[in-house]
């Protein structure tokens, strides 16, 4: 075996694969450096998982081979996910903004499968504004850290367990 047939991964396609990584690692390292869940690794294997899944679906051919029912099951199957880092302690939940990120990281792993690599790269970009940016709102901004922010802020802080938002 050459090292041309090595490296070919057809019918998958390595500018595909290329954005999957750069797009988990830009949103996971958001998430790792800041100590939260679903970091570098997860983050990229729950879009190259997507990407693979539909990008295989949309290769098989028939009359029983419907997409929407694959992209429907990543999406349920992706919720069952995101639940797994919510936690619920002291009436207060946490975790879901790492669930809300799950679920976006597998949008643009289906983004991908549908060949639109350049919009996925920019809409990571902002996702990765919006986590980072609403967050140094929150601590800057007096009024955006009343309510329920600031009740869950102080109680989960105060058992430790801030990483989990």
């Amino acid at each position: 075996m050459d090292s041309s047939q090595f490296f070919d991964i057809a019918p998958y396609h390595w500018p595909a694969l290329g954005t999957a990584m750069f797009c988990g690692t830009i949103i996971g390292l958001e998430r790792q450096l800041r100590g939260k869940p679903v970091g570098i690794r997860t983050s990229c294997l729950i879009i190259l998982g997507t990407y693979l899944f539909l990008a295989t679906t949309l290769l098989l051919q028939g009359n029983l081979v419907d997409p929407s029912r694959v992209v429907g099951q990543i999406i349920t199957g992706i919720g069952f996910l995101g639940a797994g880092v919510m936690l619920a302690k002291d009436g207060a939940v946490a975790g879901v903004t790492s669930a809300a990120t799950i679920w976006v990281l597998a949008a643009l792993g289906v983004m991908i499968a549908s060949g639109h690599l350049l919009p996925t790269i920019k809409l990571a970009i902002l996702v990765v504004i919006i986590l980072y940016g609403v967050d140094f709102m929150e601590h800057h901004i007096k009024i955006l850290g009343r309510g329920v922010h600031a009740s869950v802020k102080s109680s989960l802080s105060k058992k430790g367990t801030d990483k989990l938002t």
